[in-house]
């Protein structure tokens, strides 16, 4: 595809936004995350301390190129470390009946109440690249399947492994379970800072992508990314793709959800991963209040993850570029900010591990029309009048290029069906 797969024209129409209104805007995203994020939450959770009789187990292998903290518990902090660091952490999740899928049940002291709490049960430093490939060998499950995940914005050390763990778990994804945690100093006022420690970071993501993807022990790689780290990742297979003429063979599939993007931005680094790229799939919510704040302080460009995948230019660039887009615009979850849907709702962290870390396309034999969570093509409010309004009642929007025709047939015989119903009742 010439030129960028997302550039937009969008924002030339749209009035820049006065400085009293974007300074009002930051204040009450801060006031939000200030008492959504930590509040009320002790430090130092990464201190075992245990499990109890019901509650799984999540082994997971944490890469950082975070600085290493000397507050007991917090392991590493938000500063920049000098290398990549290693360990294998392992998280408690409190039995299903005792919690609310989607969620971290944070402890709300210390030690961690095991039966109602997340709680770590053990960390172990991993300083040699062969306890690496020991943790490798002995985790794989038998579909020798991985998941690297990158996390966002405004996260500290347990946040990224606590929230990744609930991933894991919710999704019951078959997989053997990595995260790639870089220097975030997990502050609303520190949005720069997190910025560059995503560039400082890229060199050691596209390491890690490159030997997990040369290990011939592992058969499929996915990639899945929140917020920022999206940018961090894109970044990485980037420049792989520019060191060794392509993303390695082995990354099929790369989750972007709530990608904080700029779309011209993504535009050229998917045209420097050249033809041969994996199978990508965002998650995008319209009302996105982070991503707001973001594009308000990036020159007012539209963020990835906030499109609308039925309008032009995104609606044929998406559709060239064989990129799948579920538009989580209307689903709700208790994320007052709508940032993190993809996590929360127990709809889709389920739609997760059966279909899209396993590598497969989401279809509408998957999501069905009209059902809770729903489907509705590309295009079908443009295309079929009245009908189009009962298909996007339904919480979760589908494109994906491959099946849009399909789409679009059921709903051209929904509203057929409709305006056959409406001619008889109204006598035209």
């Amino acid at each position: 595809m010439k030129g960028s797969v997302m550039m937009t024209e969008q924002r030339t129409g749209r009035p820049a936004p006065s400085l009293s209104r974007s300074l009002r805007m930051v204040s009450l995203l801060a006031l939000a995350l200030s008492l959504s994020a930590c509040a009320g939450r002790p430090v130092g959770v990464l201190i075992p301390s245990g499990t109890a009789p019901g509650a799984t187990e999540v082994d997971m292998l944490v890469a950082t190129t975070r600085a290493p903290s000397q507050q007991a518990g917090v392991l590493y902090g938000g500063e920049r470390g000098t290398e990549l660091s290693a360990a294998e952490i392992v998280v408690s999740i409190p039995p299903d009946k005792n919690r609310k899928i989607g969620q971290v049940q944070w402890p709300k002291r210390l030690p961690a109440d095991p039966s109602k709490e997340f709680s770590t049960v053990s960390v172990t430093p991993l300083a040699e690249r062969a306890e690496v490939e020991t943790w490798t060998r002995d985790s794989l499950p038998k579909s020798r399947r991985v998941l690297i995940f990158v996390h966002g914005f405004n996260n500290r050390y347990e946040d990224a492994v606590y929230r990744f763990a609930q991933i894991v778990h919710d999704s019951r994804a078959d997989v053997a379970p990595i995260i790639f945690t870089w220097p975030s100093r997990a502050s609303i006022f520190d949005y720069n800072y997190d910025k560059e420690s995503t560039n400082y970071s890229r060199d050691a993501l596209e390491d890690l992508l490159r030997r997990t993807a040369n290990d011939p022990r592992i058969s499929d790689v996915t990639i899945m990314a929140h917020s920022m780290g999206s940018w961090v990742t894109v970044e990485a297979l980037r420049q792989m793709a520019i060191r060794d003429g392509r993303v390695a063979p082995k990354i099929n599939n790369v989750i972007l959800a709530s990608p904080d993007l700029d779309v011209d931005v993504f535009g050229k680094q998917w045209e420097a991963m050249g033809p041969n790229k994996p199978k990508f799939t965002l998650f995008v919510s319209q009302d996105d209040r982070a991503l707001s704040i973001s594009r308000r302080i990036s020159g007012n460009v539209e963020r990835l993850g906030q499109i609308d995948p039925t309008q032009e230019p995104y609606r044929t660039n998406l559709e060239k570029a064989g990129i799948t887009v579920l538009d989580l615009t209307a689903l709700q979850t208790g994320d007052r900010l709508n940032h993190g849907k993809f996590a929360e709702s127990p709809e889709m962290v389920k739609l997760l591990g059966n279909r899209l870390i396993a590598g497969q396309t989401v279809t509408d034999s998957d999501i069905g029309l009209g059902e809770r969570v729903g489907a509705v093509a590309l295009g079908t409010a443009q295309t079929v009048g009245s009908a189009a309004s009962i298909a996007v009642s339904t919480p979760i929007l589908i494109f994906d290029p491959k099946t849009r025709e399909n789409y679009r047939g059921q709903v051209d015989r929904l509203g057929r069906s409709v305006g056959g119903t409406l001619e008889t009742a109204t006598g035209q």
